[in-house]
């Protein structure tokens, strides 16, 4: 699979453009600020329906513009020949986004996530260690989702039907009422999803994590020992009762304290805490694992490599890492691959002796 050609109308920074993209390596060069990572983030937003920097949507319409299209092309490699498909994605201020596969829209968004897999490497990556337990649960149901069709709709699920029991809880604090049954109409549905994404969050992890320790080893030269740690409150054979003796709790936060959006994901190295301890190449190594071995689980799952988008990483990581990168450019470990960078000597000098299709793309401020 890869990413034939893409056009973009008003979306951020570009009123109307198009590209057409190797599938091997594309350099994206220019100034900071010229709209390199828009290119990058209108490619995420075409496989997965979502901007990869902003959770609103509308804030990828151009300004002053009244609309924001995406329209791309992939190529999937299927018997007896190849098949292109087209992925529409447009949006009208203050009307809900809208995506079409070959003119045909998804009856739900959720049909279109892993279809064209995708894996993103930015400087903005260091999140999921620095901030809460969000960011971390959001990375994980991120690959996960990917990965899972069921996954992906069984947490839709449960969001939707915490956000509704959110809205009772407070609303028996607003009226000073209670209704009990009322509340467990809400109560057990949440708790048959909580139970069926802690068993798949578990057993993704038990073949998640030996793969990411084994990138981190290469990229450390093992140096150190690495983990993540699944972090939860739910204990299968007794969270039913839990939930329901922590009720009282939930009446007084106005929320639901218990559950499956409390999970976290305990980052260790060598048996200590990541953020406290990690220096900031063990937490870049960390980072970049992580994502190569989200990369190797979805390439095993879809038979194909996803797209790879790196991000302005040549300033942020060393030669030694950079060189393990290109090394897997050359040997095919990775196939189609976008990257930006601020400095078109640079990238280059590194790229001049792939034995692969580079192709440049310099974006000026007035793309």
């Amino acid at each position: 699979m890869y990413l034939q050609r893409i056009s973009l109308t008003h979306f951020k920074s570009y009123t109307f453009s198009k590209f057409e993209f190797s599938e091997r390596i594309n350099c994206i060069v220019g100034e900071n600020g010229s709209g390199k990572t828009n290119l990058l983030d209108a490619i995420y937003f075409l496989a997965l329906t979502k901007s990869a920097i902003t959770s609103q949507d509308a804030l990828c319409i151009q300004h002053d513009a009244p609309f924001m299209m995406i329209d791309g092309f992939f190529e999937l490699e299927k018997e007896p020949q190849e098949q292109v498909v087209q992925i529409t994605c447009a949006m009208q201020k203050g009307q809900k986004k809208s995506v079409l596969s070959d003119k045909k829209p998804y009856e739900r968004l959720a049909a279109h996530i892993g279809r064209f897999p995708i894996v993103l490497i930015s400087p903005n990556d260091t999140d999921i260690i620095r901030d809460g337990s969000e960011e971390r649960r959001k990375f994980f149901d991120g690959v996960m989702a990917q990965l899972d069709q069921a996954y992906l709709e069984t947490l839709l699920l449960y969001n939707k039907i915490l956000a509704q029991r959110n809205a009772l809880l407070k609303q028996f604090a607003e009226r000073n009422t209670f209704d009990a049954l009322l509340l467990e109409l809400y109560s057990q549905p949440l708790l048959a999803h909580a139970l069926v994404l802690y068993a798949k969050r578990k057993a993704f992890l038990d073949i998640f994590v030996p793969i990411f320790q084994k990138h981190y080893a290469s990229l450390s030269e093992q140096r150190e020992w690495v983990n993540v740690v699944y972090e939860t409150d739910i204990q299968p054979d007794s969270f039913a009762q839990d939930f329901t003796q922590n009720q009282g709790r939930d009446l007084a936060a106005q929320r639901t304290t218990m559950g499956i959006h409390k999970d976290d994901f305990g980052f260790e190295i060598n048996q200590f805490n990541l953020k406290k301890y990690g220096s900031q190449g063990q937490q870049k190594s960390f980072i970049i694992a992580l994502k190569l071995a989200q990369f190797e689980m979805l390439a095993q799952e879809k038979g194909f490599q996803p797209t790879l988008l790196l991000d302005d990483i040549f300033d942020k990581l060393d030669d030694r890492r950079i060189q393990q990168l290109i090394n897997m450019m050359i040997d095919g470990t990775f196939k189609q691959v976008f990257l930006t960078d601020a400095r078109p000597e640079r990238t280059q000098q590194l790229l001049a002796e792939l034995p692969v299709d580079v192709r440049y793309f310099a974006i000026t401020k007035e793309e």
